[in-house]
């Protein structure tokens, strides 16, 4: 017989069911999940299935995961004597265990062939667990700093901002998001849930929230900050145990077992985290999606006007279209991530808008084919902000030639944009975003000074100095950048922790500067 029919038969053989361990067997039986390579449906999974059928009228497991072949960069399958054989402790040693498991979780769903290869390893790794443990070496050097015991604080003693209540939403979300779709078997879907919230860990949360851990003392806000970053972080690390065990440990043994000596010692002996609904807010999280797309836009609209984030601007315009406006807190957080000084919301942008319309021949040429030559030439005439505001409202607007009525809905239109002078826009989805780009002098100033105090921190970071030490700071220079390190001195002095600055021959570290296209001589050292 054939040696697939043994494998089949092993879900009662390997209890000698039916001669002996009735009980047994049917506690067993079928089994919960099974999983091998595609090509095992013509051989154990058929026969698995074949001989169940016929001896117990149902299939022989619960669950069953079909994997797609393991091939090279190129989608060829790997051979030898192709030469493209990737090994896989070269991987495993150079990228590790956990990059791996990763790579194959989230590059393609289980059932689609995979291309395995080293560099797409590398990027994964970067992408999830570079950004998951740069979260966590964050919290880990400001907890340190401040002597943060986590055992001292609880969430409901801690006056959450909206952001941290956004987090919180976010995780326990997940938690159970993630719980639903392993229950299904779906490892694909979860994962790609887990690299998405990492994401918006590190380039949403501690982004807009990292100035909170910087001021001195325990604050009531920083409490919150801490607390509300530590749950989410030990929470993540029980959620992503199942997928990359090693980076979990690490992160779980660090930040429990020392303050909760009841705690159990691994990750891997913890129960997997249960979603606490009290915390879950759609609508909060909803509006948070809204101020993300807003700065979306509002990064379109700075790249293309080629003013970097770090030059703040007088103001920010944003149109919601027919949509609801937010509430203010949650524009502040666009405000602030967007560099500029004021925000105003606007029923629509069309003040600060030149719009230029044409017929969409698929709509109009059907209904007023004959009229087409006459609609053109109305709009290369007409006031097309007021065509557009009329159709955006969702009326009609009606051009009547020789008593014949033509009327036109949005999908009638052809719309292209262009900013008025002054002003730059981008818009998606019935949403614009309207920066004010003049630059007064004080502007431009300030500019000049986040543009130095950024440079200056990449020193201490290049000079090795820890995120507490005191700096003396020297320097030489010319023009505006001069006139900005004399008149914004204490603001430059307070954020790089420099205790003396001044105009010198530049000491310790040193390096010239290029500013905005002016240069300077910095030099840093410790005190």
């Amino acid at each position: 017989i054939d040696c697939w029919f043994d494998s089949g038969s092993m879900p009662f053989a390997q209890f000698h069911y039916p001669f002996e361990n009735k009980e047994l067997f049917e506690k067993h039986f079928p089994a919960d999940f099974i999983s091998e390579a595609i090509d095992q449906t013509r051989g154990w999974f058929y026969v698995l299935l074949t001989i169940s059928t016929l001896l117990f009228g149902k299939a022989a497991f619960k669950n069953c995961i079909v994997l797609g072949h393991v091939n090279d960069e190129k989608g060829l399958k790997m051979s030898k004597h192709l030469g493209n054989v990737v090994d896989p402790w070269t991987v495993l040693n150079k990228q590790g265990a956990d990059a791996v498991r990763w790579y194959f979780y989230t590059s393609s769903a289980p059932w689609l062939p995979s291309r395995f290869y080293e560099k797409a390893v590398s990027e994964c790794q970067a992408k999830y667990m570079g950004t998951l443990w740069n979260a966590y070496a964050f919290f880990v050097l400001y907890a340190e700093i401040d002597k943060y015991d986590p055992s001292k604080y609880t969430l409901d003693d801690c006056k959450l901002t909206v952001m941290d209540k956004w987090l919180l939403s976010k995780l326990n979300s997940l938690v159970k998001a993630v719980d639903g779709y392993l229950s299904e078997y779906k490892t694909f879907e979860a994962a790609r849930l887990m690299q998405s919230f990492v994401d918006e860990l590190s380039n949403w949360y501690i982004r807009r929230s990292r100035e909170r851990y910087w001021g001195e003392g325990m604050t009531e806000d920083k409490k919150a900050a801490y607390t509300t970053l530590y749950t989410a972080l030990v929470t993540f690390a029980k959620v992503t145990a199942p997928f990359t065990p090693f980076i979990a440990e690490s992160i779980y043994r660090n930040l429990v077992p020392e303050f909760y000596k009841d705690a159990p010692e691994s990750v891997h002996l913890c129960a997997f985290p249960t979603a606490d609904e009290k915390y879950i807010d759609t609508e909060l999280e909803a509006n948070m999606e809204e101020v993300e797309d807003i700065v979306v836009l509002g990064r379109a609209a700075r790249n293309a006007s080629q003013i970097k984030n770090r030059q703040p601007l007088q103001k920010l315009y944003f149109s919601v279209g027919g949509g609801k406006p937010l509430a203010g807190e949650f524009y502040e957080i666009a405000q602030g991530e967007l560099n500029v000084k004021e925000f105003e919301v606007l029923t629509d942008a069309t003040d600060f808008i030149s719009y230029k319309i044409k017929p969409q021949l698929k709509t109009l040429g059907p209904k007023y084919g004959s009229l087409l030559g006459k609609i053109r030439a109305y709009f290369e005439t007409c006031d097309a902000s007021e065509v557009v505001k009329t159709v955006r409202r969702g009326e009609v607007y009606k051009i009547t030639f020789d008593d014949k009525v033509v009327e036109l809905t949005e999908d009638d239109l052809l719309v292209s944009t262009e900013s008025k002078e002054g002003y730059v826009s981008a818009s998606e989805n019935g949403n614009t975003v309207v920066l004010d780009v003049t630059l007064t002098p004080e502007l431009i100033y300030e500019g000049i000074e986040r543009e130095i105090i950024s440079k200056i921190q990449n020193m201490r970071k290049e000079a090795g100095f820890v995120v507490t030490d005191r700096i003396a700071v020297t320097y030489q220079a010319d023009g505006e950048v001069l006139k900005t390190l004399e008149t914004r001195k204490d603001g430059i002095k307070k954020a790089v922790l420099a205790e003396t600055y001044e105009n010198a021959e530049p000491q310790g570290f040193v390096k010239e500067l290029d500013v905005n296209g002016e240069k300077a001589i910095v030099g840093v050292k410790k005190i």
